[in-house]
């Protein structure tokens, strides 16, 4: 577009985004493009985006992906015959202050959310690697060349235990007079995520201009894939961003159906879809207009059991399957077993 196409149109009021007739152009449907993805890097394309909206998307999810996504890390070490850091292991180049940098630089990934040990025991001469830590079925290594430490005789030996746990963003040493003797406290990475960068583009599409394009890249430790990071960062600004959905349900409950039913809304807004009942029984519901677990919690059994083809046996498997996946209130549901009730399905 031209400067003086810009000057008629801020002079008469004409605007590119909107019809002759005053309303405003559609914005075509906006998509995510996964345009490069390796173990450890990822470019995302996004567009097309409303002029000024790509930064407010981008920020976001960059301070989300950088400071709020958890994993895993080494936090402590215990060298054999070691009481603390300044101490030398015999035959050891590095000192025990040098090792302890080294051994921040270990990445590991983990699908268990539960604290561990592992184990290097090395002798002889030469280089110690990541790679020379045992490995176990709830943690990898993910840097086997990263270096450690070098062993500079035949004689030498070192023996350490290393104790994983998993956090978010970064943590400083524990240091203090309650650490047991030989626990040197080591500070933890536990953030996955290396890099973030984001460049936003100004882009046309048929007759509406001022639209955005964002390019989202992604660098990774590779403990965790660019796509997934993406997805759990997202994750967590969609929750933060739910809850501010519900300010001032609390202060009148009977204006939230979850707090009145004794669920969390999660629970609540569960699809039908999502838990794995028979065609039969999902089919009647969403025939009915049922689609979240909470609606199915709101009725009264009476009402439910007037739903054509669904009868006592469709009733107990929603209890079963809801209760199998902690989705039923803590107090009375409609759906719990009632003894005298026996009736059988209708069928139409």
């Amino acid at each position: 577009m031209t400067q003086s196409q810009n000057f008629e149109e801020n002079l008469y009021g004409i605007s590119p985004n909107f019809d002759t007739d005053g309303t405003k152009k559609k914005v075509p449907e906006m998509t995510l493009r996964i345009e490069e993805t390796t173990d450890n890097y990822g470019l995302f394309i996004i567009e097309p985006i409303e002029s000024g909206l790509a930064n407010s998307l981008a920020n976001p999810l960059r301070r989300t992906l950088l400071g709020s996504l958890s994993g895993t890390a080494i936090n402590w070490v215990k060298i054999s015959g070691i009481d603390h850091e300044y101490s030398t292991v015999p035959h050891m180049k590095e000192e025990v202050i040098e090792f302890l940098m080294n051994v921040k630089g270990v990445r590991i990934k983990s699908d268990q959310m539960r604290p561990g040990r592992l184990r290097l025991e090395v002798s002889g001469e030469g280089e110690v690697k990541a790679g020379d830590i045992m490995a176990t079925s709830d943690f990898e290594v993910i840097n086997p060349e990263y270096h450690l430490a070098t062993l500079q005789s035949e004689s030498a030996q070192l023996s350490v235990e290393f104790s994983v746990d998993h956090g978010i963003g970064y943590k400083m040493a524990e240091k203090g007079s309650g650490m047991p003797i030989g626990v040197l406290p080591v500070d933890a990475i536990y953030t996955p995520i290396r890099k973030v960068n984001f460049s936003i583009d100004n882009i046309r599409i048929g007759d509406r201009s001022n639209l955005e394009r964002l390019s989202f890249e992604i660098w990774t430790d590779r403990t965790i894939d660019p796509v997934t990071a993406f997805k759990n960062a997202s994750n967590v600004l969609m929750d933060k961003f739910f809850e501010f959905t519900r300010l001032g349900i609390d202060d009148n409950p009977d204006d939230n159906p979850a707090a009145v039913l004794g669920i969390s809304p999660e629970a609540y807004n569960t699809l039908v879809e999502s838990l794995d009942l028979s065609a039969r029984t999902l089919n009647c519901l969403k025939r009915a207009g049922i689609n979240r677990v909470g609606e199915v919690l709101q009725l009264p059994k009476g009402d439910l059991l007037k739903i054509r083809n669904f009868g006592q046996k469709s009733i107990t498997e929603l209890f079963e399957v809801l209760s199998s996946r902690g989705l039923l209130p803590k107090e009375n549901s409609n759906l719990s077993p009632d003894p005298e009730d026996s009736s059988s399905d209708e069928e139409e």
